[in-house]
């Protein structure tokens, strides 16, 4: 009987077919679906064998992708700190794994504590239990800090003898940097334990590997294993609600010093002593910096439970319970009772929804403006005035693989797929923008930015649709992959907060996004075969329409033919 599983799971796999005269079997190793089937005695997987391996780090960024940390409010009256609850401080967070393109973490951004430590293997061709295990690496820390995170990757053997081999280790741990592989189907893993903890150079400790059928979490233990009756913790499940409201780039973004700066910062040009304030954003802090900075009653809308829950724990928290009024209910259910009968001179927002996928689906926040339209005072101001969509033409590294046609892959004709996975492009999503985190995925701009849209939320959401006709002029030479698009807040005619770029394009045009952000990427089918020649094209035509009857932005892109002009 022949079993297999996934690297990261120990569930029972049986693959192969009765009437299979030979030992061999293919196999996926994110295969986890139980199959019925038998197969030849000694029968062999492949691959053969995956390898789990870790690293113990200290980094403020990536802790903050898990934590609530304290948040610092310059005020008239002097500092104001917002502090996180207990309850949050404690949580030892969600379980699931946070996946990124750790290639793409600068190594500054964190210290290395251990040194790569095999924790355990997996064998697919013999059977694996699934009952929960751990696994158990005994090491002296490299240097002084606070364990906080461990990056995890793996290896697949192909073969018993382990001479094909297949790694995700970042560069850093690549055996040969130069031959290191981009990939984005299999990426580095990061997790973060339940509670950062003080190591000391030289001073031996114990990284623990912990699975069940569904889950891997670590964790650092101080004794001998033999002596430590807790060694088979249970796995971490949030009791805080912040890590089932936020997932880790908002909690990056939350603890983004600079960013609340800013908002502080606009908020200040605004805010009167008298000012009625109405927050809409779903977990924001924006209601505490209003009321810190002076607002003489703070009202914030959270429609969900979960939301309601984690922000009165942290007005509790900071001794606001009684400060800031919080109505649990849809925006346009809010009634004049609800806001003790005032009428609300100013209305704000990040904004951010937990439901947004794409950059404009915060422009939710346009439709909850004009749903509490009536309750706006006379001169009430809205925070922030408008927004626009911003379109910029670029030259990926990488990403542009991942809409490629493969073709012909080590002597296997898989044109068939190709044009499958074409047809299926065609039928809707050529003319569609996907959600990517382009802070892991570098690439060029040939173009400069430009805005496409905008937002007037001053006015209430327009009947009518809002269309937008143009081309955008490619300045440097290069192969145009595609068009990331994002959104851009107007906080005031002074500040804006970019979801985008952050910062002209470099000489060269690399891009420095927003990485607590996904942008929107608009892929050009007709070059991304990397056998297509570079062609011409110096200008890229487009047309975009918002339609306000369901919120949704449609597009479309279209690269010139036209060669440039000889002179």
């Amino acid at each position: 009987m022949l079993y297999t599983a996934s690297a990261l799971s120990s569930s029972p796999v049986t693959l192969g077919h009765p009437s299979i005269p030979v030992g061999f079997c293919f196999s996926s190793v994110t295969t986890s679906v139980p199959l019925e089937c038998q197969v030849l005695e000694n029968c062999e997987a492949v691959p053969h064998r995956a390898t789990i391996y870790a690293q113990l780090v200290e980094s403020r960024r990536m802790w903050s992708w898990n934590k609530l940390f304290p948040i610092r409010v310059q005020t008239s009256h002097g500092e104001q700190v917002i502090v996180p609850p207990s309850e949050v401080e404690q949580c030892p967070g969600a379980p699931s794994v946070y996946d990124i393109q750790l290639n793409q973490v600068s190594p500054t951004d964190f210290t290395v504590l251990s040194n790569v430590l095999p924790m355990f293997s997996v064998d697919f061709s013999k059977q694996v239990s699934s009952s929960a295990a751990c696994h158990i690496r005994q090491f002296e820390p490299l240097a002084s800090g606070r364990a906080q995170v461990v990056l995890s990757w793996w290896d697949i053997e192909m073969d018993p003898e382990g001479k094909i081999k297949c790694t995700m280790a970042p560069f850093w741990a690549h055996s040969d940097p130069k031959e290191l592989q981009w990939r984005d189907h299999w990426m580095q893993c990061v997790y973060f334990l339940p509670q950062e903890e003080p190591v000391i150079q030289g001073s031996a400790v114990f990284l623990v590997a912990h699975h069940d059928d569904y889950c891997v979490w670590y964790s650092l233990q101080r004794t001998s294993p033999e002596k430590n009756e807790s060694i088979h913790p249970g796995r971490p499940v949030c009791d805080c609600q912040a890590h089932l409201l936020w997932n880790r780039p908002r909690f990056g973004e939350i603890n983004d010093q600079d960013r609340t700066d800013q908002y502080i910062q606009a908020l200040r040009t605004v805010l009167k002593s008298d000012s009625v304030c109405l927050c809409v954003s779903d977990g924001s802090l924006l209601s505490m910096l209003a009321h810190h900075l002076g607002a003489e009653q703070v009202f914030t809308i959270e429609s969900s439970a979960a939301s309601h829950r984690l922000m009165k724990k942290i007005f509790k928290a900071n001794h606001l319970e009684d400060k800031i009024n919080i109505i649990e209910k849809r925006p346009e259910l809010l009634t004049s009772a609800d806001l003790e009968g005032k009428k609300v001179s100013l209305l704000l927002g990040e904004p951010f929804f937990t439901t947004s996928l794409l950059p404009w689906h915060n422009l939710f926040f346009w439709y909850v403006r004009t749903a509490v339209d009536q309750h706006l005072g006379p001169g009430a101001v809205v925070m922030p005035q408008a927004a626009s969509l911003y379109a910029l033409v670029v030259e990926f590294r990488d990403l542009w693989r991942i809409r490629s046609p493969c073709g012909d892959c080590e002597g296997f004709d898989v044109h068939i797929m190709d044009d499958m996975i074409k047809r299926a492009l065609d039928f809707r999503e050529s003319k569609e923008a996907e959600p990517h985190p382009l802070w892991e995925y570098p690439c060029r701009g040939l173009s400069e930015p430009q805005q496409i849209l905008t937002f007037d939320f001053w006015q209430p959401v327009p009947p009518q649709p809002v269309r937008a006709e143009g081309s955008i002029e490619l300045r440097r030479p290069g192969k145009s992959h595609g068009v990331v698009l994002w959104m851009e807040y107007h906080l005031t005619q002074d500040s804006t907060v970019s979801t985008g770029l952050l910062k002209p394009a470099e000489d060269k045009g690399d891009c420095c996004w927003n990485p607590h952000c996904k942008q929107a990427v608009y892929f050009f089918s007709t070059t991304l075969d990397p056998s297509a020649p570079l062609g011409g094209s110096r200008t890229v035509s487009y047309t975009v329409e918002f339609h306000p009857d369901t919120g949704d932005i449609t597009m479309d892109f279209t690269l010139s033919d036209t060669l440039e002009d000889e002179h």
